[in-house]
């Protein structure tokens, strides 16, 4: 499988630029260092020659930004919907279904965008990369078939790439693309992965154990919002928690109550929406696997109602929001033969 390239990607996008059947481009933009790659909008071919990049960093999942595309465009939206012109995405296999998701949702104009699919052959997660690596990063290259990392103070060594990736691509759910109108190198197949292993093995735990594995880890958090602000499950216009009278707007948690109640009410928000595309983990600073309380979910949806998965088909209904007679009894919830459920 041959990799796809920053140059056949700049290449697509001017391409549809030059032919005007695009206004602007929303990709992945070149940061201070190498690995630092974060979304950005492209307004010309030249900003796309100078900025725009594709790799082993592109993990962002851009669909989260076509609502904020369409929110940004609403004061000056009258020019960009008379002229029809489109806004260019470009959607790995796992970014496809959040893309469905928010359509399904209702959260951007579809005659508006113009999706390329492209291959994804998985991430690299930098945290990782560190922790092996030490203090003192200047490079990282993972134009090979290992990374190539330079450090100040232990010198030079490579490391299998496999080692380095993403969590969410070790487990990856799919290599398919559901969603694109034009697509960059090969779509794959959805992947029977191990991505509820973890979710297992805390299942396992004792309800003490359990309690103190989510305390330790949900007591890092510093109420960045990262998490929210990445996720494209997370949508609405007004946040419950950015009302002033819920006492915990835009606030460090004053308790360990607060810490958890944020986490849990967003979990609870997302379920049934959630496409674990992994972006809540990703861009957490003080990396806590949120993404485990979303597979929760998604285990027991599919547990209880038959396998679901969120943005597989537009216009698809979660099962916790589509009542058949043959939904599960809330009392067998609880029944699942297991001593520690």
């Amino acid at each position: 499988m041959q990799k796809i390239t920053t140059e056949q990607l700049i290449e697509k996008a001017a391409e549809l630029m030059n032919e005007g059947k695009v206004a602007s481009v929303l990709g992945w933009e070149k940061g201070e260092f190498g690995y630092d790659v974060t979304p950005g909008i492209f307004g010309s071919v030249d900003e796309l020659k100078a900025k725009f990049v594709y790799g082993d960093f592109s993990a962002a999942n851009l669909s989260k930004y076509l609502v904020k595309k369409t929110e940004m465009v609403q004061g000056q939206a009258l020019v960009f919907l008379k002229t029809e012109r489109k806004i260019l995405i470009f959607l790995k296999p796992c970014d496809s279904y959040s893309f469905n998701q928010l359509l399904t949702e209702h959260r951007f104009d579809r005659e508006k965008v113009y999706a390329v699919g492209v291959q994804c052959d998985g991430m690299v997660d930098i945290e990782k990369v560190k922790k092996i690596a030490g203090d003192g990063l200047l490079s990282v290259d993972t134009s090979g078939n290992d990374v190539v990392v330079k450090t100040l103070y232990n010198g030079d060594m490579k490391i299998a790439k496999a080692d380095v990736l993403a969590e969410r691509c070790v487990n990856c759910k799919s290599k398919k693309h559901v969603a694109y109108d034009e697509l960059l190198g090969e779509t794959g197949e959805v992947i029977d992965s191990n991505r509820f292993d973890e979710v297992e093995r805390i299942e396992k735990m004792t309800p003490d154990e359990r309690f103190a594995f989510w305390q330790n880890e949900l007591s890092k958090c510093i109420r960045c919002n990262a998490c929210r602000d990445a996720c494209p499950a997370c949508t609405c216009e007004k946040c419950v928690f950015d009302n002033p009278k819920s006492g915990v707007e835009n606030k460090s948690p004053a308790n360990s109550f607060e810490e958890k109640l944020f986490h849990i009410i967003r979990a609870y928000h997302v379920a049934g929406r959630c496409t674990d595309c992994g972006e809540c983990s990703r861009v957490c600073p003080q990396n806590i696997p949120l993404h485990l309380l979303n597979r929760k979910f998604i285990k027991d949806i599919n547990e209880f109602y038959g396998d679901y998965q969120a943005g597989a088909e537009v216009g698809s209904r979660a099962p916790l929001v589509d009542y058949t007679v043959n939904d599960v009894e809330p009392g067998e919830v609880f029944d699942r033969g297991d001593e520690n459920a």
